[in-house]
């Protein structure tokens, strides 16, 4: 009778245990809020060739009053900008990153920008962007 009281309790731990974990993973990508409001996310495609772009066209968004973060990735050439839609439009982040010299989906980058560029970034103007 132990053992079958001990196989029950051990069954419904590893099944609460299970359930726990799940509900963990869903939890795990937090809503994130700045004074109580949702910041948006824009995705959209940059040029760029290596780290020192990355390093440029990150710093080039978070300049931008009201972006929170912004992740360049390399081999998709794309960028993720989480902002303030309260603080900052889109378009914004677009003129700050072409400003740096580097060509946006939606914006072309500054030529003045682009020459004094280290040789590693000058990229292809007919590069794919958010691939």
């Amino acid at each position: 009778m132990k053992k079958v009281i001990l196989s029950v309790i051990a069954i419904i731990s590893l099944t609460v245990i299970s359930c726990k974990n799940e509900a963990k993973t869903e939890k795990e990508v937090p809503t994130t809020t700045v004074e109580g409001r949702e910041l948006s996310v824009a995705n959209f495609g940059v040029r760029g060739n290596c780290g020192m772009c990355k390093t440029t066209i990150e710093k080039a968004a978070k300049s931008v009053d009201g972006v929170t973060a912004a992740t360049w990735d390399v081999k998709k050439k794309s960028i993720t900008i989480t902002y303030d839609e309260a603080k900052v439009k889109e378009k914004e982040f677009h003129k700050a990153i072409a400003a740096a010299g580097y060509d946006t989906d939606q914006a072309t980058g500054d030529k003045v920008a682009y020459k004094n560029l280290p040789k590693c970034c000058k990229f292809d103007a007919n590069m794919p962007m958010n691939q």
